[in-house]
């Protein structure tokens, strides 16, 4: 019941914006189930060779996360870019309607990175399902399709509500819906949120977060 009133909900979001209307913000988490998480259920990636301090810290409440691209990976046989993430270690998933919200601050000057991703994992392999990336100010889903422009400087409220069944994934900035799409590959997944270098990225890469959750649809 709480999936049909939910998608009841996009539906009608989108039938209002297509005609015009001003509207409309939707409560993404209606019919959501808060799940509990503190900070011992987040597993920090980083540099490999460096103290996790050096690259994270939590403080009344915010978590910050940076980045060199000069770093190291985060494990010393890693072919990957260097990253500064927390991984929600207690909900990696394979089957539900699961959802991410937080509150991100991006700095000027930070770009060419992912700040949030669902990653995929099938078998011994993995990738990304979805990534949210910045580029000069702009929110990217991955560099293929606009999100959001103008995020520098500012608190805003994420929310990725990820339907494994019918492998959907909607992105909602401030309760806004911005993205729909199918994900790509993966049979176990997990939600991601710091920073992880990516293609044309700056020297330095930071982002601040807050006011974690996770949430699941509960039949």
């Amino acid at each position: 019941m709480g999936s049909l009133l939910f998608h009841l909900l996009v539906f009608v979001f989108l039938i209002l914006h297509l005609h015009g209307f001003h509207v409309v913000t939707v409560d993404p988490t209606l019919g959501f189930t808060l799940l509990p998480l503190n900070n011992s259920n987040f597993h920090v990636l980083s540099p490999y060779n460096l103290n996790t301090s050096s690259r994270y810290s939590f403080i009344h409440g915010i978590h910050k996360l940076w980045v060199l691209a000069s770093d190291m990976p985060h494990a010393p046989q890693s072919l990957t870019l260097p990253r500064t993430e927390l991984d929600v270690e207690v909900y990696h998933y394979a089957s539900g309607v699961w959802q991410f919200e937080g509150q991100a601050y991006i700095p000027s000057g930070t770009t060419g990175v992912c700040i949030m991703q669902i990653f995929g994992m099938n078998g011994t392999n993995g990738g990304s399902t979805m990534m949210l990336r910045v580029y000069n100010g702009a929110l990217m889903y991955y560099r293929r399709k606009l999100v959001m422009d103008g995020i520098y400087g500012r608190w805003f409220q994420l929310n990725v509500i990820h339907d494994v069944g019918s492998r959907n994934i909607k992105v909602f900035i401030d309760n806004e819906l911005k993205l729909d799409v199918n994900q790509l590959g993966g049979d176990r997944f997990s939600f991601k949120f710091g920073v992880y270098m990516q293609k044309f990225s700056s020297y330095f890469m930071e982002s601040m977060w807050k006011g974690i959750k996770i949430m699941k649809l509960l039949e």
